[in-house]
């Protein structure tokens, strides 16, 4: 982390991690005011952010440090970097890390797909599941959609679960009945109990679970036969989900490979899209 500015170097150890809203908001005060946050008092930290200082304790904690005072330590130790930055002229607002980090947790993707193997594993279970489910609630459910969407003009039968209650998995079970042989499965932080619960339930009936989610570590991981991580950004107060927007995209490019009539079904749609003036050139 040598190389990179303060406030990058920040997002970099908060990654990976799963924080409460409390939690985010001390990280993205850190961020904020990267230059000073290795010699804020965990006082001066918690009135800046807006919180407790348990609260202030508790992140560091959450962060693997056995309280506040190791986190500022460690923060310390790899001060002296950045003076190389500021040789560098390379400062960056708070909008412009987030951005930054998601170039990154992009160029981490890239480095997992040099081994398609898993991706193309995926892009078959899913092309041979009639129907095909495709779950995600919450945060997730815009991921389910939009794959949703897409797979829906290739697949001849593609079922979005994407809200939860009492129905959920009566809608698993309508699936499995109708021949459904894989679940597609979207989950981002923080992960509802639902979706979890969701999963097991959907192992027992025999599905095949492919799963996009932020981490290998995440919740859903021992209800998944094949997990794809995508990371996520947390430097600001709502997460950033362009790795795994991406990685669905990827799995949808599979799945087309693995059905033979994808193209033709496209060229289809476009030939009624034209008739029925659905677009606007």
């Amino acid at each position: 982390m040598s190389g990179s500015s303060p406030a990058a170097r920040l997002q970099q150890l908060f990654e990976g991690h799963r924080l409460t809203p409390t939690q985010r908001r001390i990280a993205h005060c850190m961020v904020r005011r990267a230059a000073d946050a290795p010699f804020l008092s965990s006082v001066e930290l918690a009135e800046l952010a807006g919180v407790s200082q348990p609260s202030v304790t508790r992140f560091a904690v959450a962060l693997g440090f056995d309280g506040y005072p190791a986190l500022r330590r460690h923060l310390r130790e790899v001060a002296p970097a950045d003076a190389e930055q500021e040789d560098a002229g390379e400062t960056y607002n708070e909008y412009q890390q987030a951005v930054r980090a998601e170039i990154e947790n992009l160029q981490h993707l890239s480095d997992l797909l040099a081994d398609p193997g898993p991706v193309e594993r995926a892009g078959r279970l899913l092309a041979g599941s009639r129907p095909l489910p495709v779950l995600g609630l919450r945060a997730a459910s815009s991921q389910a959609r939009g794959f949703g969407y897409f797979a829906a003009k290739v697949h001849p039968d593609v079922r979005v679960l994407d809200e939860g209650g009492s129905t959920l998995l009566d809608r698993i079970d309508s699936a499995r009945r109708a021949g459904a042989t894989a679940l597609m499965c979207f989950a981002l932080p923080r992960h509802p109990k639902e979706c979890v619960e969701a999963l097991a339930y959907a192992g027992e009936q025999g599905f095949t679970v492919v799963t996009v989610a932020d981490s290998a570590f995440a919740p859903v991981a021992k209800h998944s036969d094949l997990l794809l991580p995508a990371a996520i950004g947390s430097g600001l107060s709502f997460d950033t989900v362009c790795a795994p927007m991406l990685l669905g995209r990827v799995l949808l490019e599979a799945m087309c490979d693995e059905l033979p009539d994808a193209q033709a079904r496209l060229e289809e749609f476009d030939v009624r899209a034209a008739a029925r003036g659905l677009f606007v050139e």
